[in-house]
């Protein structure tokens, strides 16, 4: 299958892409992994994203896209592939679909995982993490064994600065207005699946009935 996850933080697009590439061997592609994957290998790609991360600078789309053109081309993608968090703009939807029109590429769908706000600030003011291995854990419905130490290796488990509930309101605002439109894009391309995505269970049937597969 070759899906575009969209959703806002929280609707639970790692979690479904995890289990949709154990189904038929799709690969995750996230910019962040294939960035810091680009950079780890020394690619000129890589070495002129490393650089403007290094300086504090966005990464720039031709950039972003340079590195996913590569991307797209390994042989892992010939299974599938699901694209989290990209596209994050109309610019960046827009130069996709010119990229994947070059390779001869088609997608299946845009998935737009649709969940209401109180879920996405129960989910994610409930999660923690360990610092050492990134395992992550939720208080209320996967809480560790011990309080505050991770199950899988001992380490220190915290909330992240990021998933307090003043700082994921100004998440799901950058969202609403960058993120968001893709939604009207996809609509008018005749690609969005929209879908309830308050069970990940629920989403993955349904994109499975969607695509046939």
């Amino acid at each position: 299958m070759r899906l575009i996850l969209l959703g806002a933080p929280g609707a639970g697009k790692g979690t479904v892409a995890k289990m949709l590439t154990a189904i038929d061997g799709s690969v995750q592609i996230s910019t962040g992994d294939i960035l810091r994957a680009a950079v780890k290998e020394g690619t000129d790609l890589g070495k002129k994203a490393e650089a403007a991360m290094k300086a504090g600078d966005l990464v720039s789309d031709d950039l972003i896209m340079g590195i996913m053109e590569a991307r797209l081309q390994q042989d892992d993608c010939k299974a599938g592939f699901l694209l989290d968090g990209f596209p994050r703009t109309i610019p960046q939807a827009e130069a996709l679909k010119g990229l994947l029109g070059r390779l001869g590429i088609e997608l299946d769908a845009a998935v737009n995982l649709n969940v209401p706000r109180e879920v996405i600030l129960d989910r994610l003011t409930t999660r923690r993490t360990c610092v050492d291995c990134g395992a992550i854990y939720n208080v209320k419905s996967a809480p560790t064994k011990v309080e505050g130490v991770c199950d899988k290796c001992g380490g220190k488990v915290v909330q992240r600065d990021d998933e307090t509930e003043e700082a994921i309101s100004n998440r799901l605002e950058v969202y609403n207005a960058k993120t968001a439109p893709l939604v009207d894009f996809y609509r008018g391309e005749g690609m969005l699946l929209d879908v309830n995505a308050e069970s990940s269970e629920t989403v993955v049937a349904a994109i499975r009935q969607h695509i046939g597969h």
